[in-house]
């Protein structure tokens, strides 16, 4: 019996598999590789045995010995994760990216917190191979909050993110430029992400949100821009653009003003101008902001246009002004005293001047005759020529009363003759034209 029973151990010793001895490797097939911890609860362990025979393995190439091995370990010790991270490595090593990805989000379920950066190193990597370039940097940052000595590691998260800023621009860039406003927001709001100090990224996607017709997002971006960049005049100019159309038209001046502060800038000076113009023309009576409108304006109308544009060419009080008795409680009383002071429209005998009368192409043409002295005082040779001009017109006499006022204004080029040369002196003024008139001097004058 006993005989039998050595013979029986005798057999099961010579036929119980041998320990491969781990090779000693002197150059590692993959020295970028990084090595997982051992947790202290398993030193001495079985499977840290396995695991460090493995690693071995896997640094000589040797990947199905080194599989083995970490397969062992598992088995001996389900909870043993550093093996299943060294699975992640060997996959990474044939090159198998999604079966190493498997395995380090396997290792980070058996371990979710883990103080060791090779599972973030490993799945930041295979991540990184699969085009996932944002979970990639995720992963690598884990990696340096885990092991703040990783500096390598951290430059390379900044080229990283650097590279997706760039590509991510470019994307948002072209998504506005074709005109995929969501896309183009949605690629902005990455790049901000990833950049958040950077201040154009915020003053381009408040254009596309602009283009989308949202305001207030727009409004928001660009003063974050400004805030990161108070020298940035584009941003404020739009600001300002956005308040005027909003109808805050204080405010927009304040921001147009700022913008020019920062930056002279002629387009942003004109819309100042004009924004300012409109401002002045909402505190007009609605009578004159009705005025461009008429079908025919009326002597108060036109005294009103003069006195609000051409205020600056009626000088001084005359000693001589006639009474008026029938303005006082007219819209337009200021302005109407003002050119009959001027003698740019006179009352009548009877001292009247008669507000509500309808304005002919004759009451036009002497007014502006009237004006033209004090507009072109920097250029008097002009003056001479246009009151010396001697105009021909089919409806016009030479020796009227109005024709040398009227040949004075056509002249000047503030009026102009109807069909066949014909001056209309007995045609009413229609709003727009009685404008377009006072523009004129206005341009003569250069007051514009």
């Amino acid at each position: 019996m006993r005989k039998v029973l050595l013979v029986v151990l005798i057999c099961a010793s010579a036929c119980a598999p041998k320990t491969v001895p781990a090779p000693v490797v002197t150059a590692p097939k993959f020295p970028d590789y990084i090595r997982p911890a051992v947790p202290t609860a398993f030193n001495g362990s079985p499977a840290a045995e396995n695991a460090s025979r493995g690693w071995a393995f896997l640094q000589a190439g040797e990947l199905k010995t080194a599989e083995r091995e970490f397969a062992a370990a598992l088995k001996a010790e389900p909870a043993f994760y550093p093996a299943e991270t060294s699975l992640g490595w060997v996959e990474l090593a044939r090159k198998d990216i999604k079966a190493a990805l498997a395995h380090f989000d396997r290792a980070l379920e058996l371990n979710p917190q883990p103080g060791d950066a090779s599972v973030h190193i490993g799945r930041g990597q295979a991540l990184l191979a699969l085009n996932r370039e944002g979970d990639a940097i995720a992963a690598f940052e884990a990696a340096i909050s885990a092991d703040p000595s990783q500096t390598d590691l951290a430059r390379r998260v900044e080229v990283l993110k650097f590279r997706g800023a760039e590509q991510g621009l470019a994307r948002a860039r072209a998504a506005a430029g074709a005109g995929r406003l969501d896309e183009a927001t949605q690629a902005y709001t990455a790049a901000i992400a990833s950049s958040p100090d950077s201040p154009f990224l915020y003053r381009e996607l408040a254009a596309v949100e602009r283009q989308k017709g949202d305001a207030d997002a727009a409004l928001e971006h660009f003063r974050k821009a400004i805030a990161l960049d108070p020298s940035d005049a584009r941003s404020v100019a739009q600001t300002a653009e956005i308040l005027e159309a909003r109808g805050d038209f204080e405010g927009a001046a304040k921001a147009y003003e700022d913008a020019l502060a920062i930056e002279p800038n002629t387009d942003v000076e004109a819309r100042l101008d004009a924004m300012r113009t409109r401002m002045a023309l909402a505190r007009m009576p609605a009578e004159y902001r009705a005025i461009e409108q008429a079908s025919q304006i009326t002597r108060a109308d036109l005294a009103a246009l003069i006195g609000v544009r051409l205020g600056a060419l009626l000088g001084a009080r005359r000693t001589d002004a006639a009474l008026i008795t029938d303005v006082r409680n007219n819209w337009a009383a200021t302005w109407i005293m003002a050119v009959a002071r001027a003698g740019v429209m006179e009352p009548f005998a009877n001292h009247a001047f008669q507000p509500r009368a309808v304005v002919r192409r004759v009451d036009l043409a002497q007014a502006v005759a009237r004006l033209l002295p004090a507009a072109s005082a920097r250029n008097p040779a002009a003056l001479n020529g246009w009151q010396t001009a001697r105009l021909k017109f089919s409806d016009l006499a030479s020796g009227h009363l109005a024709y040398p006022a009227a040949s004075a204004a056509v002249a000047a080029g503030v009026m102009s003759t109807g069909p066949g040369g014909a001056f209309q002196p007995s045609r009413p003024v229609t709003g727009a034209e009685a404008v377009e008139a006072i523009a004129k001097v206005e341009e003569i004058a250069d007051l514009r």
